[in-house]
């Protein structure tokens, strides 16, 4: 239960904006796409979706680019895919246990697993990523010293 590539291109572009979220800075779409190996027209829909759904704030111009629109703590990551793949892509909605008891149990199954990534989506933020991202950085850096 991974996540679809749209989902990890859109969770890299939003971490890099996470970034440089203290400082103000703008990034531009073509230099997100070269940091993470993101095809750049794709990822401008994506910033576009992002953008419409009030994750990202946009400014035109020479210095322009995007932004979070909010604090990256309060975006959760059950709304980035909501918004990236729909609500389904959540799995929130379960379908009525029927067929044989083995069918039954595997649907049940089923219903629990998607329950609990839900629940581990909303709470887990962008901020959290960026940390675990930083304390990964750190380990490796500590590594090569």
């Amino acid at each position: 239960m991974g996540f679809a590539a749209k989902t990890t291109y859109g969770l890299l572009a939003l971490m890099e904006l996470a970034g440089v979220e203290a400082s103000g800075e703008r990034l531009q779409v073509a230099e997100i796409a070269a940091r993470q190996g993101i095809p750049e027209r794709y990822l401008e829909q994506m910033m576009a979706s992002l953008r419409r759904a009030g994750l990202l704030r946009s400014s035109r111009g020479p210095r322009g680019g995007y932004q979070l629109a909010r604090p990256a703590a309060s975006i959760d990551l059950a709304e980035v895919l909501e918004c990236l793949e729909g609500e389904a892509a959540l799995g929130s909605a379960g379908e009525e246990a029927s067929g044989s008891p083995e069918r039954q149990v595997l649907q049940e199954l089923a219903q629990s697993l998607r329950q609990q990534r839900l629940e581990r989506l909303q709470h887990t933020s962008l901020a959290q990523l960026l940390e675990q991202r930083d304390a990964l950085q750190q380990a490796q850096a500590m590594y090569f010293i």
